[in-house]
């Protein structure tokens, strides 16, 4: 029995040891070294090899009880696991699924792929397999994919972003331009003190030069700001416009004053300019009446487009009421003036809201787009639900089908969720942005199989 334990323990140090999470276990159902997406990578825990019942009980109680080994404890920590950075070849149709399914996801598998970073709000792929990552200090850090990965030491650029450390303002969204490959421009959204000490947000354009940001261009400046409520996502959606969230500024009044460009999603042109054909004309205001939006997709089907938001945090029964929503151009959504389901004809309610006793504080959002019995689904972060929630919606992108929650309270507060081309996607947490409690080697960029 004891030699049973022992040659298990050594198999599972193996793994420890490259870099497999214990202190908030992985899940999942069978050792996958060998198969499926994650084939030729270190293998991570799931089904631990059959062992005797004695050798079980020593096992869970020196993984569980005496926390984590010493490879998951240092904060400069850089991935040793590689992940593809390619589709990997699927026998699925490749005929989209009009409907993803009703019902529960299967939580396959968690992989660590970087640790050690500060706050990050925000990332995006390049297609060199370059992870562009933003930390709300002002740093783009840069996580190699693929062989030979890693968290890079250096920053990609440092910007002087203003931050705090009880707060939600400093470097926050990031986009690389749909040409990327051929013009190299990164686009970043951040927070700035200027001479007059009130906070602002403006939208730069850099460009990647020899592995470094180069030649910042302001494209939108004066965007309203405070220590909360800067919003900060930024998408190209599939017009090939920028979109851009934004915070109320914590004064809900400029969600409901058109000529603000706070408590808004904006479209632009990638130089900053204003589209045409936005809803009003010479304005870059896509929708009003938000409070603070911090995610933003569009379904892989109809190009509809959907937002996260959060809602108030006040004592009940002024609390929550985080939404989700389906943006459409010229729409006003109420805040200040409702929240949640309000029904009123002036407004268009959300699709879902958490209700008046539960906060979500949802965050990055993603689709899952590739071919399968989850394609459809929207996925989205949630800081203080500390989980993934995934809904179902129905034809008409309205009715919700299913909802539910995963890997709740496992990896603590979730800031961003991002598909790869394999179909998994890449969460960050965040859990040293001031109000997380985080482990030793947080935070991190973790890659979830879901199927």
């Amino acid at each position: 029995m004891a030699r049973d334990a022992r040659r298990v323990l050594s198999r599972l140090w193996r793994v420890s040891s490259a870099g497999v999470l214990f202190a908030r276990p992985l899940v999942g159902s069978r050792w996958t070294a060998g198969r499926g997406p994650l084939a030729q990578k270190t293998p991570t825990l799931l089904d631990p090899p059959r062992v005797t019942r004695g050798a079980a009980i020593l096992i869970a109680f020196l993984l569980f009880s005496c926390g984590a080994p010493p490879a998951s404890t240092a904060s400069s920590r850089t991935t040793t696991i590689p992940i593809p950075t390619t589709a990997v070849p699927s026998t699925a149709s490749p005929t989209a699924t009009p409907s993803p399914r009703i019902g529960a996801a299967v939580v396959e598998n968690v992989q660590l792929i970087a640790s050690g970073l500060r706050a990050p709000w925000a990332v995006d792929l390049a297609p060199d397999g370059r992870l562009f990552v933003t930390e709300r200090a002002g740093r783009v850090r840069i996580v190699q994919l693929g062989p030979g990965g890693g968290l890079r030491a250096d920053p990609w650029a440092t910007v002087p972003a203003s931050t705090s450390a009880d707060g939600e303002k400093g470097l926050l969204g990031i986009a690389l331009d749909p040409d990327f490959a051929s013009n190299s421009f990164v686009y970043l959204y951040y927070s700035y003190a200027p001479s007059s000490a009130v906070t602002r947000n403006k939208l730069v354009r850099m460009r990647d030069a020899n592995d470094r940001g180069v030649e910042e261009t302001i494209l939108l400046d004066g965007i309203p700001g405070n220590n909360n409520h800067d919003g900060g996502r930024l998408k190209f959606g599939p017009d090939g416009k920028l979109y851009v969230t934004t915070g109320d500024a914590e004064n809900g009044a400029n969600a409901q004053n058109a000529t603000s460009l706070a408590g808004k999603v904006l479209r632009l042109n990638k130089d900053g300019s204003i589209p045409a054909d936005n809803p009003t004309a010479g304005s870059p205001v896509w929708s009003l009446g938000h409070r603070n939006v911090q995610g933003i997709a569009w379904h892989p089907d109809t190009g509809a487009l959907y937002e996260t938001e959060h809602g108030p945090s006040d004592p009940f029964p002024n609390c929550c009421n985080d939404e989700v929503n389906l943006i459409v151009p010229g729409g006003n959504y109420g805040w200040p003036t409702v929240r949640g389901g309000a029904g009123d004809s002036r407004f268009r309610d959300p699709l879902i809201d958490s209700g008046r006793v539960e906060t979500w504080a949802p965050s990055g959002a993603a689709f899952a787009t590739r071919p399968g019995p989850l394609r459809g689904s929207l996925i989205f972060a949630t800081l203080r639900g500390q989980h993934l929630h995934r809904v179902v919606f129905g034809p008409d992108g309205r009715t919700v089908l299913f909802q539910e929650k995963l890997v709740t309270n496992q990896y603590g507060r979730l800031r961003d969720v991002f598909e790869i081309a394999s179909g998994e996607f890449l969460v960050l947490t965040s859990n040293r942005d001031g109000r997380g409690v985080p482990a030793a080697d947080d935070d991190r960029v973790l890659l979830v199989t879901l199927r």
